[in-house]
């Protein structure tokens, strides 16, 4: 049988190295991290740049047929569709409604009125509600609303952009519903239960470090270990929650990962509020000692060059700020909370979360218990989800013969391209059905849905054509063989790689702005690279871990390294200025965490590294 492509991992040999094939292999990466921090575009058309050259050097350097370049483009713009892109939809949806019709405000006021103390108020807003915040909708609205409530609490805003942005690193992960992990499971091939799991061993350790890295940011080491109870329950809460939700499907649970965040986010927001107002309180209610408030927000500094991915920022945070914190713009009193309002406002989200569990569970009954393969279910002749074999890519691909384990089948040595259309068990379709529910508890009009859908289409318009944009790019590096030939020469740093692969996590989230951005970028390389340095030091080094132990370990901490470079990226530098009137700031508040968050991201890959090498630690990545 003739295939249609072989790939080849220098195509450029220059004397004994491929060190020219390889500069080749990075031109995508580096012309898109060019054109979205040199020449500040936007993410969606930096997308788009970086995915057209990739598909032009695939074609005439690798030989590669330029319509198998195009059809791995629209494979890889397909998932990033679908479920990433439906799932952000979803989720920014019902966020809308909870927003629009003022439950969200309702929330809000239930949270600022539980502590006057200054720290315990950045634990309770800055991470507890940060992280729900980040799993309900994510795309920057923690940074935001956080920061901006933390200011009208009477925290300087410096200071209150800082601590939001130390805040939402560890709940990143599972941000938008879980859509980094999804999007790292597109791109590298590995399950997402397992990259859930090998989070659920990695995360909750940061999780109980972050509410006390971020108070000591705050204050002195006295004034910090003075509320410690609050941050062992406010931390070890989530973390004890973060644990069980990105696992519990390793413990025969349906898998309900998704909720990780929202769920360890309410988890510690209700177990610390219990505990402040049953077992102990500060001995002495601590504030900041200046008062600098805010008046209105995003206002535009006169002299400062125009930036699109600043304005985008800026536009975005003037419309979340505007219809979720209605009270820092406007002297009209607020009715007083009761029982019955603040829980028809958390209502929405806890409809979201049944959905989800019910969609966990179709998952759960779509697998094999013997095999652990996934078959659809058919419901009167409509199956729970559809494979779809992508013409002339699928089977026609040969992988490069170094990524072949001796005696390997023929068959396997062929790339599968096979789009599953999962309808109904994508995140986004049991959110949709949650917001569909909320519209109606919440008596909403027909016009009043169609507005929201409006507004949240417009609101998407970046970031779900920035992530098809990225799969698309790591789809035709894939199978062209691109990123293989760079996780050849990643390889090259041998037993430190562990280490690297999180800082390499780091890098991606600083450059493209998202997690997920980074996965999709990174995903195939980091498998790749994991799979020479596992073959190159297993016998010695790695000898405690399988090659899929080393996969899931080293494709997971691009995601949990990642997730600290959160912090320093442009676009939450641009959402943290402006959610705290601190626009021409940037440059500073950069400086103010650029340190933390190079020595948190050392921490995940020192973890990954010891997870690695270093019994009873290599124990805790999942088989």
């Amino acid at each position: 049988m003739l295939f249609a492509y072989v790939q080849d991992l220098n195509p450029l040999p220059v004397g004994e190295y491929a060190l020219l094939s390889t500069v080749v292999a990075a031109l995508p990466v580096l012309v898109l991290f060019y054109l979205l921090v040199g020449r500040r575009w936007l993410a969606s058309w930096a997308g788009a740049a970086g995915a057209v050259l990739a598909i032009v050097l695939a074609w005439l350097v690798y030989g590669m047929p330029l319509d198998m370049a195009g059809a791995s483009f629209g494979y890889g713009a397909a998932f990033g569709l679908m479920p990433i892109g439906w799932t952000v939809f979803a989720a920014m949806l019902l966020y809308n409604v909870t927003v629009e019709t003022g439950q969200f405000t309702v929330i809000r006021r239930s949270i600022g009125s539980l502590s006057r103390d200054a720290r315990v108020q950045a634990v309770l807003i800055g991470f507890a509600f940060g992280a729900f915040m980040e799993g309900a909708a994510g795309a920057g609205s923690p940074v935001a609303i956080c920061g901006a409530m933390l200011v009208g609490l009477g925290v300087p805003p410096f200071r209150a952009a800082v601590i939001c942005l130390i805040a939402n690193t560890s709940p990143v992960c599972y941000g938008g519903l879980g859509v980094p992990i999804i999007t790292l499971e597109t791109s590298s091939g590995v399950s997402a239960d397992k990259i859930s799991i090998m989070c659920g061993h990695q995360l909750p350790f940061l999780s109980c470090l972050i509410p006390f890295y971020m108070v000591k940011c705050m204050c002195s080491w006295r004034q910090t270990l003075a509320i410690w109870p609050a941050l062992a329950v406010g931390g070890g809460s989530f973390a004890l929650f973060q644990f069980f939700f990105a696992t519990a499907h390793a413990y025969g649970l349906p898998p309900i990962w998704q909720l990780t965040d929202i769920g360890g986010g309410l988890f510690s927001l209700v177990t610390l509020a219990l505990f402040l107002k049953f077992v102990w309180k500060p001995r002495e209610e601590w504030r900041f000692p200046e008062e600098a408030q805010s008046s209105g927000f995003g206002a535009r500094s006169a002299d400062k060059p125009h930036d699109p991915q600043s304005e985008h920022a800026r536009e975005e945070v003037e419309q979340l700020l505007r219809s979720a914190l209605p009270a820092l713009n406007s002297a009209n009193a607020e009715p007083p909370l009761t029982v019955g309002s603040v829980a028809l406002a958390w209502m929405p989200w806890i409809l979201m979360a049944l959905c989800l569990v019910g969609s966990g569970y179709v998952k759960y009954l779509e697998t094999d218990p013997v095999t652990k393969k996934s078959h659809a279910l058919d419901l009167s002749g409509l199956k729970t989800y559809y494979d779809i074999e992508i013409p002339g890519l699928h089977k026609q691909v040969v992988r490069a013969e170094r990524l072949i384990p001796p005696g390997t089948p023929d068959e396997k040595k062929l790339e599968s391209a096979v789009f599953r259309f999962n309808w109904l068990t994508a995140p986004g379709t049991p959110v949709l059905l949650a917001a569909l529910l909320s519209m109606v508890l919440l008596n909403m009009t027909w016009a009043q849905m169609k507005a929201f859908a409006r507004k949240t289409a417009y609101q998407m318009r970046i970031p779900i054509p920035t992530i098809a944009f990225m799969l698309g790019l790591s789809y035709v590096t894939k199978y062209a063989g691109m990123d293989a030939t760079l996780g050849v020469a990643f390889a090259a740093t041998g037993v430190l790689y562990p280490f690297f692969a999180a800082m390499l996590g780091w890098l991606g989230v600083f450059l493209t702005g998202t997690d997920a951005g980074s996965n999709a970028l990174f995903g195939g390389l980091q498998k790749i690279t994991a799979t020479e340095v596992w073959n190159a030091h297993h016998a010695d080094a790695m000898r405690h871990l399988t090659l899929d132990q080393a996969q899931t370990l080293i494709c997971t901490a691009n995601s949990t390294g990642g997730v600290m470079g959160k912090m320093i990226d442009a676009q939450s530098i641009c959402v943290a200025t402006a959610g705290t009137n601190q626009v021409g700031k940037e440059a500073d508040i950069f400086k103010a965490v650029i340190g933390h968050s190079i020595l948190l991201a050392g921490i995940v890959g020192l973890l990954t590294a010891l997870q690695a090498f270093v019994p009873p630690f290599t124990l805790m990545v999942p088989k």
